[in-house]
């Protein structure tokens, strides 16, 4: 008779389990709550619980009445199926007592709803059981430590899996640094043998003089000049950098300090970026003066007065007219841009590093304002404008290189210098006869490898204005230039 209860019990658990996971059963907020304080398990997980622990242990470390066990069917059945129906039943014969015993216990339990007799169920076995608790505890025990295992190897998952992010973004760090050490290497190289082809005459010379009839210790003599010269060559270049970059900081600050920013919007009718209606392109109208460079080359100083600046120095610059200021606005167009200059190589100039290109663009007789848009490719370069009060023999852009604009002005001294006079570097003093020039924008780095950066001048007279694109901060990198000026009337 036991067996046959103990197995009646583990099918109504197995149905219960069904009923449950599709989610048939009724609850309510009442002794679920108080089972799931006590053990740490819903009422349905602690019910299926219980019935498991009574097949376990029935007859081995419980035993209970007869009685008892008609209840615990009775519940078990009424928190399965609900109220007593045949169809949940067998029929039972005349002689099956105990199967007539346990339907009759079934039907007194009448309308109790499930929850109430899975209730009656875990708490008759726990008067009864007094191992059902410590067997309860070791269930919850054993399913904490299976939640805590689980989030440690989630934990362990995951701290495996930010390692080898961390290691594969510092693998990607250390192939970066060692092309970057293998370019650095290669331009060193490149920058060596450069210095020592110039100096190669020269120091085979010298060190056949000190050491005649010596050639390894020549030959030792030649490589420490080399290095040493390349030493003296490297230290120049990084402290002309610094000192440019100096320059621009002062700069920063003093159009900082007077309020000044480095572009303007501009106020053009058509909006931001637009084209005026009355600009004249190059090659747009047959009319329009082309202003194109004649190349990278410095167009040469005749010695011809109809050829010469005339200057406007002395006097006259007390009554110049003021210089208003110059609007600037960028364009989102950069890749159709290049595109439209690429056809025209004169609009495509190469500033090698260290180098600041001049473009000088005289102002035309029919002209009222000057107009400009360059950008460059991959790296940002330095601009400025400049205007100088001179006249220009003609309408002609001249394109001007040198190392950097301290340079411009050695140049602009010697170029009229008297024969004696030229070249001394201790004669003290510089020339004070050049065309006087104001400074329409400084010159400062302008991100235009991201978009097209343009901008507009009016004349503020006859002269010449100086766009000025430096690259003198550029130790390695070449910068591809795209410009365009024109003006309207």
């Amino acid at each position: 008779m036991a067996d046959t209860t103990v197995k009646s019990l583990g099918e109504g658990v197995e149905t219960l389990g069904i009923a449950t996971e599709n989610g048939t059963e009724e609850t309510t907020n009442g002794p679920a709550d108080d089972w799931d304080a006590k053990f740490g398990f819903p009422l349905p997980d602690l019910f299926k619980l219980a019935v498991r622990f009574y097949r376990e242990k029935d007859g081995k470390a419980i035993h209970l009445s007869y009685k008892d066990k008609l209840k615990l069917v009775a519940y078990s059945k009424q928190a399965i199926h609900g109220k007593f129906h045949t169809d949940a039943t067998q029929d039972v014969g005349f002689l099956n007592v105990v199967g007539s015993d346990r339907r009759q216990a079934w039907q007194a339990l009448g309308d109790m709803p499930k929850e109430t007799a899975m209730s009656e169920f875990v708490k008759l076995l726990d008067e009864l059981c007094p191992l059902f608790a410590p067997y309860v505890k070791a269930h919850k025990a054993e399913q904490e430590e299976k939640i805590r295992k689980e989030k440690e190897a989630a934990e362990a998952r995951r701290r495996e899996e930010e390692e080898r992010q961390r290691q594969e973004m510092e693998e990607a760090v250390r192939k970066q640094q060692e092309l970057e050490r293998q370019k650095q290497l290669e331009t060193e190289r490149q920058i060596r043998e450069a210095l020592n082809q110039q100096t190669a005459i020269q120091f085979r010379q010298y060190a056949e003089q000190q050491l005649p009839e010596q050639p390894q210790k020549q030959q030792e003599l030649i490589q420490q000049l080399q290095e040493q010269h390349f030493q003296q060559y490297m230290q120049q270049v990084y402290q002309q950098q610094v000192l440019h970059q100096q320059q621009q900081y002062q700069q920063l600050q003093a159009m900082q300090g007077v309020g000044q920013v480095p572009q303007v919007t501009p106020q053009h009718p058509q909006g931001r970026g637009s084209t005026p209606q009355k600009e004249k392109h190059i090659g747009s109208d047959p009319t329009a003066t082309q202003l194109r460079p004649n190349g990278l080359q410095s167009i040469p100083v005749s010695n011809s007065a109809e050829h010469e600046d005339v200057d406007l120095s002395g006097d006259e610059t007390n009554n110049l007219p003021p210089i208003a200021a110059a609007s600037m606005w960028t364009r989102k167009d950069l890749k159709e841009f290049k595109e439209s200059l690429n056809k025209d190589k004169e609009s495509v100039i190469k500033v090698g590093s260290g180098e600041t290109i001049t473009v000088r663009v005289p102002t035309h007789e029919d002209g009222t304002c000057l107009f400009w848009e360059f950008a460059t490719d991959y790296y940002d370069i330095g601009f400025g404008v400049n205007f100088e009060w001179t006249i220009a023999p003609s309408n002609q852009v001249s394109v001007h290189v040198s190392e950097s604009s301290d340079e411009e002005d050695l140049e602009d001294e010697e170029v009229g210098a008297d024969p004696e006079t030229k070249g001394d570097i201790e004669r003290g003093k510089k020339r004070d006869d050049r065309p006087p020039t104001d400074e329409i924008i400084p010159v400062y780095r302008r991100d235009c490898h991201e978009e097209v950066y343009c901008g507009s001048h009016t004349y503020p007279g006859r002269g010449v204005y100086l766009l000025k694109f430096d690259n003198s901060y550029s130790l390695w990198r070449s910068k591809t230039l795209y410009y365009r000026v024109y003006y309207t009337r």
